[in-house]
């Protein structure tokens, strides 16, 4: 990216093919919408073009990144803001929760398997913005605390104790709607 600030605009391309698919992600696993997420992960790459003085090689450039993702989201959710937004349970979707595979599981295990993923996603999808995007930076894109930190704008600490009530919450969420379920 240091070089992208300096100039040399061909090395955005590079970044595109590293860090495309984990952007478009982040955005699928927010929003649920594939479409809108192709878009709003260009419009990342787009922005750090456009934002490319701004970058500071001092930061993480995924903190950076994810940062510029992160406004764009809020943006996004703000102009959108009232409507229920649900990321859609799809099973065969590749950034869903996925079930372990396994070829000694039976037809019964392995759909009682395919229920508690589901219903996992259902209680990830219903959890507000905030505790679903900690759970999606820290389980789904595997960044460390210290490169959400940078991302929040936030102490190592306080990324922790949010993790930690996310879990929680989402513990709670499937808890909540396993009982549906079971009545």
């Amino acid at each position: 990216m240091a070089q992208v600030r300096e100039g040399d605009l061909r090395k955005l391309a590079i970044l595109f093919e590293r860090h495309h698919r984990r952007v478009f992600n982040f955005f699928v696993h927010m929003c649920g919408d594939r479409d809108m997420s192709e878009d709003l992960a260009q419009e990342v790459f787009f922005r750090m073009l456009r934002y490319r003085s701004g970058y500071d090689e001092k930061r993480p450039f995924a903190a950076w990144m994810y940062q510029i993702a992160r406004n764009l989201n809020t943006d996004r959710m703000q102009r959108r803001k009232g409507e229920l937004q649900l990321v859609p349970v799809d099973a065969e979707d590749e950034f869903a929760v996925h079930e372990p595979r396994s070829g000694e599981m039976d037809a019964e295990e392995a759909l009682r398997k395919r229920q508690e993923i589901e219903l996992l996603q259902r209680a990830l999808n219903r959890l507000p913005g905030d505790k679903r995007e900690i759970l999606v930076l820290s389980r789904f894109q595997d960044l460390k605390y210290e490169e959400i930190a940078h991302i929040l704008g936030c102490e190592i600490g306080a990324v922790k104790v949010r993790v930690y009530r996310a879990v929680r919450a989402l513990g709670e969420m499937y808890r909540e709607l396993a009982g549906e379920r079971a009545s």
